[in-house]
């Protein structure tokens, strides 16, 4: 009776199911011997032949997992589908966030996306072209007025771009510093620039309506046009925009009815950079060394006080 109870308690040995056409390829994809492996499970080297060609499909599971250790992979990587399938726990679905973790799951996705798709879109982008205009805050009716749009150009260069100046209307074209492409139109002029890198003047003179009445405001606009593979983009002249038309010089910056040291250098600087643009440097240097000018509004002329 003692004997039939010592038997009955006893655990059966659990046996798993192990895939010997595995177990020999991953055996010669290790390079190893099948003594090797015999001696780390503790079998015969015959043993081992017949688990790899699946004449004892069903081992003892210590025994498989000494196979496994011997071979370096995991138990389930050599036990048959099904029996893996079995041994494996089952996938338990993660809860189902709230409706409020859901919503806030979906906007930190689009946001990640939106995101994402910025910074292919910048790194994508070629470099812009930055263009500022200056120009005197007066200009005397009849009278020549400089103006200067500077570009500033990628360092690693580009494709070449089109400026485009909207004059005043009624104002005249006198010339230009490169010269405009094609005729000057009425209200705009335009320039194209072949390729190159780094700052570029372009400059221009233009002569505002002798009848133009005193104390009237006349606008520029303009922007830079440049195309490549990637498309065309505008980018829009920044920089002086806007002139008064009165009986002031255009280099008395501050109007105050003379032209004095601090304005004549730049004056002269202008004058020199923009030379063969009419610009009138005689009548600038005789304003300099007098006390002073008044305007003529009936002759259209600058009248100098000595």
């Amino acid at each position: 009776m003692d004997n039939l109870a010592e038997h009955s308690d006893r655990t059966p040995t659990p046996i798993v199911a192990i895939d010997g056409t595995t177990i020999r390829r991953i055996r010669e994809a290790k390079r190893l011997t099948q003594l090797y492996v015999a001696s780390v499970v503790g079998v015969t080297t015959d043993t081992i032949s017949r688990w790899e060609n699946n004449r004892y499909p069903s081992v003892k599971r210590d025994n498989a997992e000494k196979l496994a250790q011997a071979l370096e992979v995991s138990l389930e990587d050599i036990l048959r589908r099904e029996e893996a399938a079995e041994d494996a726990p089952a996938e338990v679905a993660p809860p189902e966030p709230p409706p409020r973790r859901r919503l806030r799951l979906a906007v930190i996705l689009l946001l990640a996306g939106a995101a994402i798709l910025g910074i292919m879109f910048f790194r994508g982008a070629a470099p812009g072209l930055k263009a500022e205009r200056t120009l005197p805050p007066y200009s005397a009716p009849g009278q020549i007025l400089p103006v200067r749009v500077k570009v500033e150009r990628p360092a690693e260069g580009g494709s070449g771009f089109i400026l485009k100046e909207r004059i005043p209307a009624g104002w005249r074209f006198v010339s230009a510093n490169p010269p405009v492409t094609g005729e000057a139109g009425v209200r705009e002029i335009k320039w194209l620039i072949p390729p190159g890198a780094g700052t570029m003047t372009i400059s221009y003179t233009l002569m505002s309506p002798r009848e133009t009445p005193l104390r009237t405001a006349a606008d520029f606009g303009g922007e830079v046009v440049r195309s490549d593979e990637r498309g065309t983009r505008r980018e829009p002249v920044a920089g002086a925009a806007r002139v008064t038309v009165a009986g002031i010089h255009w280099a008395d910056v501050n109007g105050d009815g003379r032209i004095d040291d601090n304005e004549i250098m730049p004056a002269y600087y202008l004058t020199e950079e923009m030379k063969g643009l009419g610009l009138d440097w005689k009548t600038i240097e005789t304003i300099w060394a007098s006390t002073g000018y008044t305007w003529n509004d009936k002759l259209k002329t600058f009248e100098v006080v000595r």
